[in-house]
């Protein structure tokens, strides 16, 4: 199990998926918690001054200018997290929460929040307890921050609330934090409102989002390979010096996958000098590395969104280093919430195009010489026939996923926060995107193995070999109808895990 140390300079992409989906360990360095000294000693200041700052001796939202009286600042905190911890739904999965707070930890250590090393250290705790906060759903706009998601992690803190229980259900924090021998904790003047005023939900989710994209999208490469390879398809668009010419880099770097998976493969040289061959393929084969492409550029502009917010103070009001306390608006999720709609956009697209090419091999008028439905014994047997409807129905839901949350700004908190980001709600759906992808492309590989199967005795690309081989298990060779619910799970996982990329790789050498 790895380790991550949180430095006052922020974490990395991979610190945060080895936290959220590697179980790893989290350490608070020295100079993180020096920063944080510094930082509350500043509001320590203030309180003894008796200056009036928002979040340390106001309300908060529209109750902005009303005053708190010292001896309740501390009430004024604890009530903050539990009147915010009002979400209601299905809880959220356990590697968006424990993201959300590795995120949160991350916020506190550049020591502008003004917050005592104990509060970071006691989010630490739960991490590497394995408590996970029970988070649900819906409660957050994305503006100011996360409120609700993360007053729910926060309320844990308190031995208040719920957290997950090793079932899925949910158990009071109170017992979990006995159990882990964890107390719960007081906390002091601004201390609430750092907890909760952050874009942690979003960002987590949109790192995990793009790790995963950046997985389908290579997938989505290799299964529009097979498919052009089973429909006897032309290499020849995807020729590098054909987007040298229009050097958009995904394009590139999706056609150079293509052209190279389709290389040493029979098929494809039992046409090649065909001269009564089709001129140009239909725009669903010949275009896929111009829509792949550009995904992966969307892709990348995520990306860059996501590591500029890691090393982001998202926080209001922050500390400065000259000791100055100001009001932000570095909790609004818009950069968040734009790039996770065009994100969605695009990885629509991608299952948009495959299901085309699904339909085609299912096609009997265009997939060149496959049987109906890739059935040997199309009528009574009804093949693929299915498996492309359910391909539809997922395109559709992908279609009205992809309108963007973050046009959909709600008044709330009496006008105060008259324009929020609904970041939460495009980051959560584009995973939704995102999964029904990894179904798209299931049903394409799988029809791309059907169809190559009934090219024999030409022997496939060893790309074909490969997808061959880690289906035939599950979907056995051209028949009679078998139950495809359980063959199309199996493909799903092919998709989803690293085996098949691996065992192509290990023939063809790395993909982009």
């Amino acid at each position: 199990m790895s380790t991550v140390v949180i430095q006052p300079t922020g974490v990395t992409p991979a610190d945060v998926l080895a936290v959220a989906r590697g179980n790893a360990k989290v350490v608070l360095d020295p100079a993180a918690i020096d920063a944080m000294t510094a930082s509350r000693s500043v509001v320590d200041g203030i309180e003894a001054a008796g200056q009036p700052v928002y979040g340390v001796s106001t309300g908060f939202g529209a109750l902005a200018n009303t005053f708190v009286a010292p001896q309740r600042r501390a009430e004024l905190q604890h009530a903050l997290i539990r009147s915010h911890a009002a979400g209601v739904g299905t809880a959220m999965p356990r590697e968006v929460v424990r993201a959300m707070m590795l995120l949160r930890v991350r916020s506190l250590a550049f020591g502008r929040s003004g917050v005592r090393p104990l509060v970071a250290n006691a989010l630490v705790d739960l991490l590497n307890h394995d408590v996970t906060p029970w988070v649900p759903e819906h409660g957050s706009l994305g503006a100011s921050g996360d409120l609700a998601p993360l007053a729910h992690c926060a309320l844990a803190l308190l031995g208040e609330g719920w957290v997950l229980g090793a079932a899925g259900d949910r158990i009071p924090a109170s017992e979990a934090l006995r159990r882990a021998g964890l107390p719960p904790i007081e906390l002091a003047a601004k201390e609430g409102l750092a907890l909760i005023n952050g874009t942690d939900g979003m960002l987590g989710m949109l790192l995990m989002a793009s790790d995963d994209a950046a997985h389908l999208f290579t997938l989505a490469d290799v299964t529009a390979a097979l498919a052009v390879e089973a429909m006897l398809g032309s290499d020849r668009p995807f020729r590098p010096e054909l987007h040298t010419i229009r050097p958009h880099p995904g394009q590139a770097a999706s056609a150079a996958n293509i052209h190279r998976l389709l290389q040493d493969s029979a098929v494809m040289e039992s046409h090649r000098d065909d001269v009564v061959h089709a001129v140009q393929d239909a725009y669903s084969m010949r275009c896929a590395p111009q829509v792949a492409g550009a995904a992966r550029d969307t892709l990348d502009f995520a990306r860059q969104v996501a590591g500029r917010e890691l090393i982001s103070v998202v926080d209001n009001p922050v500390v400065l280093l000259d000791g100055r306390v100001e009001s932000t608006g570095n909790f609004h999720g818009a950069p968040l919430g734009f790039a996770a709609d065009f994100l969605a956009v695009a990885a629509a697209e991608v299952g948009a195009i495959a299901e085309r090419r699904v339909d085609r091999l299912l096609d009997v008028t265009r997939s060149r010489d496959l049987p109906a439905f890739l059935s040997p014994d199309a009528g009574v047997n009804s093949g693929l026939m299915i498996a492309q409807y359910t391909a539809a129905g997922i395109v559709a839901e992908n279609r009205r996923l992809a309108a963007p949350a973050s046009v959909d700004s709600l008044p709330t908190s009496g006008m105060q926060e008259d324009h929020v980001s609904m970041g939460w709600a495009a980051t959560k759906k584009l995973r939704t995107v995102l999964d029904n992808l990894t179904s798209l492309l299931a049903v394409e590989l799988l029809a791309a193995v059907r169809g190559l199967q009934l090219r024999a005795p030409l022997q496939p690309s060893p790309a074909g070999r490969a997808a061959i081989a880690a289906l035939t298990g599950a979907a056995g060779e051209p028949g009679p109808d078998i139950f495809l619910a359980p063959v199309l799970e199996a493909a799903r996982e092919v998709v989803a895990g690293p085996e098949l990329r691996a065992a192509i790789e290990r023939e063809v050498g790395t993909l982009a």
